[in-house]
């Protein structure tokens, strides 16, 4: 009635009206009764009471206080589940990068990869700076170390500023022969964010990396199809920049020695982020299943993420034993502890079910 369908012939089609209290019967257009299904009266209270607890709870998730009720079992089960899942939604992504790329899964990767590299807080000027260099043109130059860092360094706006040292100096000459010759068009410098970063992370520093990866190899996701291992995938990404800037962050500033070699831990990142969830759309698309065993196997070998939500996870008694887990946490409470979709996951409903039992 509130939606006016009372008396619609089109509706005459409905066999069942499910409601939680029946105020007023819904006729067809003859005047025929429609049966109504009243979920009040088959509710048991006390499920209702639970539910609206937590929807009332305030906690970091709903069922903070009471999760640690919940058997191990049906948490476990939830967690590879979710972590699967996790993957699953991040296929748009890959596949909004292969229809970019005309379905062309090397350049597809190498995006992504370069998206990856500049973190949170260079991710844009990173991928963008990809976008606007294609592989193909730095495959040419893979085996000059010098050319592909002056082909990304140029491109990212990062030679247009003078300098005294010679090396830099040599990288703009090298561009500027090379931006005639592709036809290229250089970003604006001011994209990329140095403040508040660690120099270890400076987009300087992950770039010399990235140019260092792409010399080891310019076929990057035919490499990761072919790792049979995390320690063969660590030994790819661990690729390591020229001399220059074993004593630099930044072009122009000399600073104390130490190698740039990229650390385990963004290493694990990349694969955890990037390497796995391309291994298993590969595997979907392909309809080549040990890609996504691979993809899977990688996640539970390892070892689990630490951030902030992984932290509060931990407090409540919650460990995530490795990466799938680590994942499957961080699903968990994006899609459904913060949406409050307590219905639709499986520790939710089973702490409802104890309620009422």
């Amino acid at each position: 009635l509130a939606h006016g369908h009372s008396g619609d012939p089109a509706y005459d089609n409905v066999v069942l009206h499910v409601v939680w209290e029946e105020d007023t019967p819904i006729l067809r257009a003859g005047g025929e009764r429609i049966p109504c299904l009243t979920l009040k009266d088959r509710t048991p209270p006390g499920l209702l009471e639970a539910y609206q607890r937590l929807e009332q709870e305030r906690s970091w998730v709903p069922c903070q206080p009471s999760i640690g009720k919940a058997p191990e079992i049906v948490r476990l089960n939830w967690l590879d589940r979710l972590a699967v899942e996790r993957l699953e939604q991040k296929n748009a992504a890959i596949e909004e990068a292969l229809r970019a790329t005309g379905n062309h899964w090397e350049e597809a990767f190498y995006r992504s990869l370069a998206r990856a590299f500049g973190l949170k807080v260079n991710a844009e000027p990173f991928e963008a700076l990809a976008r606007s260099l294609p592989l193909l043109t730095l495959a040419r130059h893979k085996n000059d170390p010098v050319q592909l860092e002056a082909l990304l360094f140029g491109q990212a706006g990062l030679l247009d500023e003078p300098c005294e040292e010679e090396y830099p100096q040599m990288l703009a000459r090298e561009y500027r022969f090379l931006k005639h010759k592709y036809g290229l068009a250089s970003l604006p410098a001011s994209q990329w964010k140095f403040l508040r970063l660690r120099p270890a992370n400076f987009p300087t520093i992950r770039l010399a990396q990235f140019a260092a990866l792409v010399h080891r190899s310019a076929h990057l996701l035919s490499c990761v199809l072919d790792a049979r291992n995390i320690r063969e995938l660590e030994h790819l990404f661990s690729a390591t920049p020229g001399e220059y800037w074993n004593t630099h962050y930044r072009f122009g500033h000399p600073s104390t020695r130490r190698e740039k070699v990229p650390g385990r831990d963004f290493i694990r990142l990349l694969i955890i982020n990037t390497v796995v969830p391309f291994l298993f759309h590969y595997g979907k698309v392909k309809s080549q299943e040990q890609y996504q065993k691979r993809a899977l196997a990688l996640l539970e070998e390892l070892p689990a993420e630490r951030n902030s939500m992984i932290e509060n996870w931990q407090a409540m008694g919650i460990k995530a034993r490795n990466a799938a887990h680590s994942q499957a946490l961080i699903q968990l409470k994006t899609m459904y502890c913060t949406p409050r979709r307590c219905l639709e996951c499986a520790i939710g409903t089973a702490l409802l079910k104890q309620e009422n039992s």
